[in-house]
């Protein structure tokens, strides 16, 4: 965890009883934000801010939700430095593409930077923006308790790590419809959690993830919903809101969306039939 995050010093200020003002020096840990270059056939295809860790697995999530990939991971993944002769900072990854690949993707290439708090910043037009999937989750025959999903945040919550030592990173959680934890990755940006709890799966050979349930700490996002459409998952569930457009892709996709799920109640926007009560 290393690279994963930082210590700082800094004041800490608390107001107490009595408006009494408490100040103290101390340490924090902060979570790393740094730019990933990512790298098709040596030729760059977009640059996404992220927190170090999991970056195979963040470039095979990341171009399947290009429309990139198809079911297969990449032929193969390497660290290399940005120009030749200069030192390998760990921040650029080169991908070869395998045979079941969508090289006519790569003419979308977003060639800007895209932040940690955006997953669609850089998309070459609105027609881009939705992606063709290979899975059709409307039939995916899922079914879950409501007890079983109501206790999925607790159970991503209890295994954040980066988030005990930073408080600044989002987390998504791969579960089956009986509650186990397949796969979790966290992040500053939450579709970097899902594109790396994605790319896990593709590079596992996973795919598509039927059967399955993704638990995110954030908001339910038109790209989240989306992603996790193209890698075959029939259920999404947020801690926070969903967004119109991700409930309307949802429900044109026949993918359960759920909402505002804290452990006692939740908000079930689409496809409620998978949920038993």
């Amino acid at each position: 965890m290393s690279r994963m995050t930082m210590r700082r010093r800094i004041e800490r200020v608390r107001v107490g009883a009595g408006d009494e003002i408490a100040t103290s020096r101390r340490e924090d840990r902060l979570a790393v934000e740094e730019p990933l270059e990512i790298r098709v056939g040596g030729e760059q295809f977009a640059v996404t801010m992220r927190t170090p860790g999991d970056d195979f697995d963040l470039v095979a999530g990341f171009l399947l939700s290009e429309g990139v990939l198809g079911i297969g991971a990449p032929a193969a993944m390497r660290f290399c430095a940005g120009e030749p002769g200069q030192e390998n900072t760990y921040n650029v990854i080169d991908a070869t593409l395998g045979p079941d690949a969508a090289a006519d993707a790569l003419r979308d290439t977003r060639r800007v930077l895209a932040t940690s708090a955006c997953g669609l910043c850089g998309i070459p037009s609105l027609d881009a923006v939705t992606k063709a999937s290979r899975f059709d989750v409307a039939d995916d025959p899922l079914r879950i308790d409501l007890g079983v999903l109501l206790s999925l945040p607790d159970r991503l919550r209890d295994r954040q790590r980066l988030f005990d030592d930073t408080g600044g990173v989002h987390a998504a959680g791969l579960f089956t419809a009986d509650g186990e934890l397949l796969c979790l990755r966290e992040d500053v940006g939450r579709h970097n959690a899902v594109d790396k709890v994605v790319g896990w799966a593709v590079r596992e050979g996973r795919l598509p993830l039927s059967g399955t349930v993704l638990q995110v700490s954030g908001r339910a996002s038109f790209e989240l919903v989306q992603k996790a459409r193209l890698a075959g998952i029939p259920m999404l569930a947020a801690v926070s809101a969903p967004s119109t457009a991700a409930v309307e892709q949802a429900d044109a996709a026949g993918l359960t969306l759920a909402g505002f799920s804290r452990g006692t109640g939740i908000n079930l926007y689409t496809r409620p039939d998978r949920v038993v009560r």
